[in-house]
């Protein structure tokens, strides 16, 4: 009989359609069952000895909420017996709905039961702890995941235990994952958490990868990428992490029509053994990155959302350095500026920040002038050391990138038909804030622009962050970037900017209300109560936009 491994997993809710994701323990077939019978069925595939499918559900009412069930080869498999969490439900938005976009990123999977917490409560389990205590009342209408979804270089004391059972881990790379298996390893751990696997399978939810779903600083210069293929085990864990990451988060961000589109998904689905063909298809994406396109977009109503691949997708040449190929770039301009009057919000999700407090965004930029040779050879060893130690590769460690977003963001927010806002939503960073940007007299968007940045959902917030950023907002600290900016010969960015909000250090999530034109911002971090768990308290609340 086919059990459920991992999931089930709400991934994509429209009016009328949905997907939803499940590992199976053996070839079968999965199905979503609601009150009326059948909403969708598909067979598994076969990927590395694990069996997945993303079921297709249609024929929802929209404005609706939809209760569903699980069952492999006819049999239920989920609601878990005597789940104390209630049923699981497919919301289907109506036309005019306000769209609650809950975001972050950075999670360590929570510690099993009993065990003390090291960093406080996760954010993603109190929130489902809400939403189950009080099923009719406000819940995200969607989840935006921000990257470092799961950590293949920091493991866990029980994964490390797993991982010396079956392999040495004084051989490279140590008690980091090194393989598929591995990887599959670290979703379990991280999606079987109680809360978080029913919070999944009941708020939909878009995911993009950042460093840590493969490695700290992965594709940070063309030096760090040459010393990395030069290593014996680097190329099993990027393809693993390309395999693992299509498998268990692309997947489930396509809508039903781009997944029946979807060469790479029908060909895996018409063959008994797809591993071959997922592996090839990693393989192709890491000799050429621009010939895959991990971004997407999704619509809300009138919401536009579009998630950005910041990692995948660079050019490294010092000389050509960009945070998005040129095919990449195309995309996000059409995307950003196709139909513009439909919709009144527009959302760039992209896992760094775009704005920076500006020390760090002038630290970065006179890092990659070093880097590029501007003070020579010497000063250029200097900089690559300083920008794998300080993780100095952010949009500003890009400035034609940094610059060519400011210029798309002014267009797509001016003129007839330009959105009430345009905000970009970013984490890495381990602590939360707002940031607005100014362009130069005559040359700003129409559209309210917002840097909305948040971190972690759960993982260390350790002093010197704390400290770093609260000076790095500071006056003095504007001084001492243009001194670095200075040193490097950097041009001022085409805009400039100011913190209005935070910065918030803790576990924390930041939800987005969208309503017509009018858009409103709160911030919630998970506080241990005595006695009573953990709750979400909310730290900030402001009007957006009116």
């Amino acid at each position: 009989m086919a059990e459920l491994r991992l999931g089930p997993l709400l991934r994509y809710a429209d009016g009328s359609t949905a997907t939803v994701w499940v590992e199976a323990s053996r070839p079968c077939t999965a199905e979503v069952r609601g009150p009326g019978g059948v909403l969708g069925e598909t067979r598994t595939f076969q990927i590395a000895g694990h069996h997945y499918a993303l079921v297709p559900v249609s024929g929802l009412t929209p404005g609706t909420t939809t209760p569903y069930e699980v069952f492999l080869d006819g049999t239920r498999v989920w609601p878990l017996p005597h789940t104390r969490f209630p049923p699981s439900v497919i919301r289907t938005p109506a036309d005019g709905d306000p769209v609650r976009l809950a975001f972050g990123s950075c999670r360590w999977a929570a510690p099993p039961p009993g065990e003390q917490d090291p960093v406080g409560p996760d954010a993603l389990d109190t929130l489902a702890a809400r939403i189950a205590a009080d099923p009719a009342g406000e819940r995200p209408d969607v989840l935006v995941l921000l990257g470092d979804q799961v950590y293949a270089d920091e493991t866990s004391k029980a994964t490390r235990r797993w991982l010396a059972a079956r392999r040495d881990l004084s051989e490279p790379p140590g008690d980091e994952v090194a393989d598929y298996e591995e990887y599959t390893r670290l979703y379990y751990e991280s999606w079987l958490d109680p809360e978080v696997r029913w919070l999944l399978s009941t708020v939909p939810s878009c995911m993009i990868f950042d460093d840590h779903d493969v490695i700290d600083d992965w594709n940070t210069s063309a030096a760090w990428l040459a010393d990395m293929r030069a290593t014996s085990w680097w190329r099993e864990r990027l393809l693993s992490g390309l395999m693992s990451y299509w498998v268990h988060q692309h997947l489930g961000n396509l809508s039903p029509a781009e997944l029946a589109a979807d060469p790479l998904h029908a060909a895996v689905r018409d063959t008994p053994d797809g591993t071959d063909l997922l592996r090839s298809f990693a393989c192709a994406a890491d000799a050429d990155p621009a010939s895959v396109r991990w971004s997407y977009r999704r619509d809300f109503g009138r919401v536009r959302l579009l998630m950005v691949d910041t990692r995948a997708a660079r050019v490294l040449d010092e000389d050509a350095r960009s945070m998005l190929d040129p095919g990449e770039a195309r995309w996000l301009r059409e995307q950003a500026l196709q139909d513009r009057g439909s919709y009144d919000h527009l959302l760039i999700g992209t896992s760094l920040p775009w704005l920076l407090p500006h020390l760090v965004h002038d630290a970065e930029g006179w890092n990659t002038a070093l880097c590029r040779g501007e003070r020579g050879e010497r000063w250029a060893r200097f900089g690559e050391y300083m920008r794998r130690r300080a993780d100095l590769e952010h949009w500003a460690a890009f400035p034609a990138s940094f610059d060519a977003l400011a210029e798309l963001i002014a267009e797509a927010g001016s003129g007839a038909g330009a959105p009430a806002t345009v905000c970009v939503l970013s984490g890495d960073v381990h602590h939360a804030y707002v940031a607005e940007p100014a362009w130069a007299a005559g040359a700003g968007p129409d559209a309210r622009v917002f840097q909305l940045t948040c971190s972690p959902v759960h993982n260390a917030v350790q002093l010197a962050i704390r400290l770093g950023f609260r000076f790095g907002w500071s006056a003095p600290a504007r001084v001492l970037g243009r001194w670095f900016a200075g040193h490097g010969g950097c041009p001022r960015p085409p805009i400039d900017w100011r913190r209005t909000g935070g910065p918030w250090f803790g576990n924390q999530l930041m939800t987005l209300t969208l309503r017509g034109r009018s858009a409103r911002l709160r911030l919630e971090q998970a506080r241990a109560v005595r006695g009573a768990g953990a709750r979400l308290r909310t730290v900030m609340e402001s009007e957006l936009a009116p």
